[in-house]
């Protein structure tokens, strides 16, 4: 009796009275119609094919089941997570209550010799992961904390990472002013782009070319709306109002400001600067005299330009001196013939 075995597309007839079929066991390939090929469907179930008509084949019962096992979907099954650093874990806390979240649990250790452990404590597989740590100081030991913790939400197979970085502490370091020197703000950007981030989220850089350096997309939001709100809650009248550069470089942030503000005048200090973190105010650019000053910067770090530069306008008549920031870093400060000093998102730092 002649027996029909499938195999890929094609039947195999054996014939056991044929004279060659025992010595040299040759087969007679005969193609068929196959109606139906080998595929999965309902959920993974295999089917086997049919032949002329008649199912060659049937499978176990436990494979033949009409229901199929599905994975219940967990109610709390979160996918977008927001993690604190050591740096400002108040900020993180703030930022998960007004999203509705709370912070994902992390550990964050750091040995004897300094170095730095971090073990996530939930798992991130397939989730949107939102990482909250500015460099404010010690600056290299957060910015080394971040990408650890990038490193970690990497490994742990996350399917986003976003460093939400406020304050981007080498982003002064954007050129070569001299002979010699390093570009800190790009060499930066590539460890936190080697390290595994997706996109990162900044508040305020201190020049915008910063963005250029990123080889990964960059969220460059502003504080700008909330410092507008801060000084209309002065009811300050628009005539009396001009809004003071400290520097020739915030220029731009200065005159984005007075656009603002009823297209306010606006007025540049001259500072020629001796060293780091070391101010000389020369002369100033633009009439203050019985108006109220508003100077606009992006960091207030010794404060040094912002003394030097409310004494200043003192001088040149100002009768009120408001200094607005976003980044108080507020690094040996002292303060001189200021009014009022509006730190936005001072708590950033």
């Amino acid at each position: 009796m002649a027996t029909v075995a499938f195999s890929g597309g094609l039947v195999t007839k054996l014939n056991p009275h044929h004279p060659l079929s025992s010595n040299s066991r040759l087969h007679s390939l005969i193609r068929c119609n196959v109606a139906e090929p080998l595929k999965f469907k309902d959920n993974g179930r295999p089917v086997m094919p049919v032949i002329n008509g008649e199912q060659t084949a049937t499978f176990p019962s436990f494979l033949t089941a009409t229901h199929s096992l599905r994975i219940p979907n967990q109610k709390n099954d979160i996918r977008l997570k927001i993690f604190s650093g050591t740096a400002n874990p108040l900020l993180s806390q703030e930022i998960a209550c007004y999203m509705g979240l709370e912070l994902g649990k992390i550990k964050i250790k750091r040995f004897a010799d300094g170095e730095i452990y971090v073990q996530l404590q939930e798992s991130v597989r397939g989730c949107d992961v939102y990482l909250v740590q500015p460099t404010c100081p010690p600056a290299n030991e957060n910015l080394m904390e971040l990408l650890i913790m990038v490193d970690a939400c990497r490994r742990a197979s996350a399917k986003t990472i976003t460093a939400v970085i406020p304050y981007f502490g080498y982003a002064r370091a954007d050129r070569k002013t001299q002979g010699r020197e390093s570009i800190a703000a790009k060499l930066v950007a590539n460890l936190i782009t080697e390290a595994g981030a997706d996109r990162v989220l900044a508040c305020d850089l201190h020049s915008g070319q910063s963005m250029g350096y990123f080889d990964i997309p960059v969220d460059h939001v502003h504080g700008q709306p909330v410092i507008l709100d801060y000084l209309a809650s002065k009811t300050i009248c628009a005539d009396d109002l001009v809004v003071v550069s400290p520097d020739v470089g915030g220029v731009a942030r200065a005159r984005g400001f007075a656009k603002k503000l009823s297209d306010a005048p606006l007025a540049i200090v001259d500072k020629r600067r001796q060293g780091h973190n070391i101010a000389e105010v020369m002369n100033l650019i633009g009439d203050v005299k019985g108006k109220v000053a508003v100077m606009v910067d992006d960091m207030i770090d010794t404060a040094g330009t912002i003394t030097k530069g409310a004494a200043l306008l003192h001088q040149e008549g100002a009768r009120e001196v408001y200094a607005c920031c976003t980044h108080a870093v507020f690094r040996y400060t002292h303060y001189s013939g200021l009014c009022t000093i509006a730190c936005v998102v001072g708590n950033m730092v």
